[in-house]
């Protein structure tokens, strides 16, 4: 009868530990599931365009290369008005709002009210493009200077052009200083996870011949 009673007890031993490693898979199961579900469905990862050095980088760090490529991007983007400055730099604000900063934004947006007041976008075209020897491989570390782990200062250099109908009348060269941020929000909208946060200091006018602005 012991013998019957002791083998009956180390049955139902061995039952209660597959009942505890059972749980213990399902806890498991459970955690990596949860793990699953709250990682991100996407990561951005930027890449310095030049890998012929090859490159390591966190996957959080932003090469400066891609910071002065998507601050000259946008601010020519902002500035171009292929017809009637009127109309092209509202639809230009409005079609890069994802990649700009609420509080730019808003400048960006009374700038044209005043510009408009002053009559100076009626039939005005305009395109600004950079300066020849004045990109960032020419001066990296002036070109961009980074304030903080999140924000940046960017100097473009760049010739404006601007006409009213076929007549130019405008052709300046000019050091646009502008601030970046990151800008974390809505991968859908804005993949660069960058934000234009307007300029960052005056305008500065350029003599080209001797470089006796650098």
């Amino acid at each position: 009868m012991s013998r019957f009673k002791n083998t009956v007890d180390q049955q139902k031993a061995h039952i209660n530990t597959l009942r505890a490693a059972l749980v213990g898979v399902v806890i498991i199961c459970a955690a990596f599931w949860y793990g699953w579900k709250s990682a991100p469905n996407t990561l951005t990862v930027h890449v310095p365009p030049d890998l012929r050095s090859g490159s390591t980088r966190l996957w959080w760090d932003v090469p400066p290369e891609n910071v002065y490529s998507f601050a000259l991007y946008i601010f020519q983007q902002l500035n171009r008005w292929p017809n009637s400055g009127d109309k092209d730099y509202s639809k230009a604000i409005y079609s890069l709002q994802n990649y700009l900063t609420p509080s730019c934004k808003a400048e960006l947006e009374e700038d044209h009210r005043s510009r408009q007041v002053r009559g100076e976008l009626q039939k005005r075209v305009r395109g600004v493009y950079e300066i020849l020897g004045r990109g960032y491989a020419d001066k990296p570390t002036f070109r961009v200077q980074q304030s903080s782990q999140n924000s940046w200062l960017v100097n473009l250099d760049l010739n404006a052009d601007e006409y009213f109908l076929t007549e130019q009348v405008k052709r300046s060269v000019a050091r646009y200083p502008v601030k970046i941020v990151r800008y974390d929000i809505d991968p859908s909208k804005n993949p660069y996870g960058l934000a234009f946060d307007c300029f960052s200091g005056q305008i500065q006018r350029l003599t080209i011949e001797g470089e006796q602005n650098e």
